[in-house]
């Protein structure tokens, strides 16, 4: 059995190892990300981690593990994705500037025949922006691969002026949400659906990846709880 992160993020890779995970299977999701029409924010993050883990799935043995993450930032009833050009994240940042926006994160993970599907939502405030250090700051290259065209870890940490929620959230993985399921409140919303195969471990995710990270155990320790 392997842990497959369907994600090329180095972000969420670096999450998950510190919690423990230092074993990880990377498969990125390589299908075009299809929206569905006519939902929210949450709706929308969710289906489209589901669909990356369904995708990643079918590459992978049935006793894998499989999480997915898809991230967005929603400012007055927009979708900020990555930009596709350097113009695009100048106006994303000229946006979010002086002003507060919203970043959801849906995340599914799937194994042993169960299948959670949830969201994590996070406020955050960015401080008054002048042209020249948003020009500054996408020319050097941070931005182009991050929802809303910001890193909070990085460099646009400068541009912050206060993240209310799960800090981690805004980094593309909500620990604390994986971690813990939906006993973790954060405004995002939930919705789980789990099947369960026979001969196979009744215990949550979340509680196994919760105990193997308290514990300090390494990924394949928390492989033999899982199994």
């Amino acid at each position: 059995m392997s842990i497959v992160l369907a994600s090329a993020s180095p972000r969420r890779k670096e999450l998950l190892e510190m919690l423990g995970v230092t074993d990880l299977k990377v498969i990125p999701a390589t299908g075009e990300e299809v929206a569905p029409e006519g939902v929210g924010p949450e709706e929308l993050v969710m289906a489209l981690s589901a669909a990356k883990a369904a995708e990643v799935a079918k590459r992978c043995d049935r006793g894998d593990v499989v999480i997915a993450a898809d991230t967005i930032v929603w400012h007055h009833g927009k979708v900020y994705g990555k930009p596709h050009s350097r113009q695009e994240a100048i106006e994303m940042l000229e946006s979010l500037s002086g002003d507060t926006h919203q970043v959801f994160t849906g995340v599914t993970v799937m194994y042993n025949g169960h299948l959670d599907i949830q969201s994590e939502m996070s406020r955050v405030s960015f401080r008054q922006l002048n042209r020249q250090e948003i020009e500054r700051y996408v020319d050097t290259g941070e931005p182009m691969d991050k929802a809303g065209a910001y890193g909070a870890q990085g460099k646009g940490s400068l541009f912050v002026r206060g993240i209310y929620g799960d800090f981690f959230n805004v980094m593309g993985l909500p620990l604390c949400r994986l971690g813990d399921g939906d006993h973790c409140g954060g405004g995002g919303a939930d919705h789980q659906s789990q099947q369960r195969s026979p001969g196979r471990s009744d215990q949550p995710f979340p509680q196994c990846l919760r105990r193997a990270a308290l514990s300090g155990a390494e990924g394949g320790q928390l492989r033999s709880q899982l199994v």
